[in-house]
């Protein structure tokens, strides 16, 4: 029996898939995959059970495909949904090594910026002197703050970049601007990497199944750039960190070596407007039963 593919639905229209999915949702029924609907609102708000309501019962296997979800939430979608008879191919504990960075770093090391991080709570930054000790491994020289998820690099000078990682309080600055932009949707906590300068060329992401990259495309933020990466040195590490349906979004550095800017679960993973999720979808219906195909480039 095929996957079943989950889509968050439609505020407005309960009965179908959230607009920013509909293209997904077409895709996914040419290779025979089934649909459902879960209600993304209501699982945020902590009623995981409300959330997939409509989910057929004993329907099996499960992906997901919507909306980001905190890793806590995830793990209370597994449980409602085990509860129903269907089962998550991406467990709880490869979600959140995939979708936050401490889970994915120690594997990526070697291909990804230097990074440090400490847990912190939503609206509460921590202080210089923390700051300080985060920051010493990584030496001087400029850095940028994220959390365990996501940056705010449309705020770049605010709250993103750092010139130099030793002006603690300029540091300290941007962590604080950065907790606060963030308010409630911080994840995690504060992750500061080392800064490093990539070719103009833009960023590739890269769509990986069962090991296998299935689909290339240009990363959403940039959709009219779109480079090529070589994926030789990336593809053991995907391969070692073990989840099934990830992303790596991929930088040329300015001495010519491809870098993982980042990693994230391919479920919550966003695909720019013009790349047809036809190939994401067939490989979807394929894991677990076949070889994923080859690579495609859209």
């Amino acid at each position: 029996m095929a996957p079943l593919i989950l889509f968050c639905s439609d505020p407005l229209n309960p009965r179908r898939a959230d607009p920013h999915f509909a293209d997904d949702a077409r895709a996914a029924r040419g290779p025979g995959l089934r649909t459902a609907l879960l209600d993304h609102d209501a699982l945020l708000a902590g009623d995981a059970e409300g959330a997939v309501r409509g989910v057929p019962r004993g329907a099996g296997d499960a992906w997901y495909r919507g909306w980001m979800v905190p890793s806590e939430r995830y793990a209370e979608l597994a449980g409602a949904l085990a509860a129903r008879g269907v089962t998550l191919l991406t467990l709880a504990e490869s979600y959140r090594r995939a979708h936050e960075l401490p889970g994915w770093y120690a594997t990526f090391t070697s291909a990804t910026p230097a990074s440090a991080w400490l847990p912190a709570e939503p609206g509460r930054a921590p202080g210089a002197r923390e700051l300080a000790a985060l920051a010493a491994p990584l030496g001087g020289g400029p850095g940028v703050v994220k959390d365990f998820v996501k940056s705010r690099k449309h705020e770049w000078h605010e709250a993103c970049y750092v010139p130099d990682l030793a002006d603690t309080d300029r540091l300290a600055a941007v962590v604080a601007r950065f907790v606060e932009l963030q308010d409630t949707f911080l994840a995690g906590g504060v992750v500061v990497r080392a800064f490093e300068r990539f070719t103009g060329a833009g960023e590739a992401r890269v769509w990986w199944v069962d090991g296998r990259p299935v689909l290339v495309t240009a990363h959403p933020d940039h959709p009219g750039l779109r480079p090529m990466p070589a994926l030789d040195a990336v593809a053991p590490l995907v391969a070692a960190l073990g989840c099934r349906f990830v992303t790596t979004d991929l930088a040329q550095r300015e001495d010519g070596v491809w870098r993982v800017v980042e990693v994230g679960d391919g479920q919550v993973s966003d695909l720019p407007r013009d790349a047809a999720p036809e190939p994401l979808f067939r490989a979807l219906a394929l894991a677990g039963t076949a070889p994923s195909g080859e690579i495609a480039h859209r």
